[in-house]
């Protein structure tokens, strides 16, 4: 059974895979492309709000042949109203594959474990791969298939987004750099489990040594959903690591600058910015919908 819970428990062959399935989707959209989910159904099942997750696996579903089912946390009550396991159970008897967007990452693993379906990870507090298979897909874009010695700087925090991207960093061949305040950066065991899929990141405080000869400055929210009351000491924690024209004038003439979604600007980035040149954002989300169809289109081969 495969399932697609991070990127660094998928081969370096499957994350290239996918991103060649979901570069030739999105060239035949529109047209026949064959419909590898055709009869299936894909429940997706959110804990959390979204607006670019859930809109880009229902269409990817739909484009596919098949056919989405939307849970919300009301309806299902994950964990609460009853074992996640049993959830699992009684979800694997009725749809072929399973999507999860959940604050608990042990969540999606006993998913995997109990269902007997393929579960896919649209979210979770420790990875976000998803999300990390759009942003290698938008730098290819740019800067071509093969990324291999592209070096990108995320500066802010060490969280799901930024690990996710590391480990593609790492099956990709590119190099990473992290800068976050003390504190805020990866934690010892996610850079040995880097360290075992061959990167050695950068890990720094210092944002402007972090940039310095970038091809892709990449950043996000200072304060995620659940920690909203963290906000006033993140914001000072923060201060200085706002992606500004100053901190891109280190990077390479040529390099873009990459941003999640949901933005906040004036706190993580500035508006020159986000809606300035260099900026790739939007491509960037449109390539979650092409992301997610190479992603369920090479899960399901």
């Amino acid at each position: 059974m495969k399932h697609f819970l991070t990127i660094a428990q998928t081969p370096a062959d499957t994350v290239k895979a996918m991103l060649s399935r979901a570069r030739a989707l999105r060239g035949q959209r529109g047209q026949a492309t064959g419909t590898p989910l055709n009869g299936l159904t894909m429940a997706l099942l959110f804990q959390k709000p979204s607006l670019r997750t859930r809109v880009s696996f229902e269409q990817a579903v739909l484009d596919l042949g098949g056919h989405p089912m939307v849970l919300g946390q009301h309806e299902v009550g994950l964990g609460k109203r009853e074992p996640v396991q049993d959830v699992a159970r009684v979800l694997g008897g009725m749809v072929d594959i399973i999507g999860a967007r959940v604050f608990a990452h042990a969540d999606l693993e006993a998913m995997a474990e109990f269902s007997g379906r393929p579960v896919v990870n649209m979210l979770s507090e420790r990875a976000h791969p998803a999300q990390a298979l759009a942003d290698a897909l938008t730098l290819s874009d740019e800067f071509g298939e093969d990324l291999t010695g592209r070096n990108i700087a995320y500066v802010g925090d060490g969280n799901n987004v930024a690990r996710s991207f590391a480990a593609a960093c790492a099956k990709l061949g590119m190099g990473f750099r992290l800068a976050s305040p003390e504190g805020y950066g990866f934690d010892p065991a996610f850079v040995d489990e880097l360290a075992q899929l061959g990167l050695k990141p950068t890990l720094t405080t210092d944002p402007a040594e972090a940039v310095a000869g970038a091809d892709a400055v990449y950043t996000d929210t200072f304060t995620s959903m659940g920690q909203e009351d963290e906000k006033e000491a993140r914001k000072k924690a923060f201060a200085g690591y706002r992606v500004d024209d100053d901190m891109l004038a280190a990077a390479n003439d040529h390099a873009i600058v990459l941003h999640c979604m949901p933005a906040y600007r004036g706190e993580e980035i500035t508006a020159e910015v986000f809606d300035g040149p260099r900026s790739r954002v939007i491509p960037q989300a449109h390539n979650r919908l092409h992301a997610q169809k190479g992603l369920l289109a090479e899960l399901l081969a």
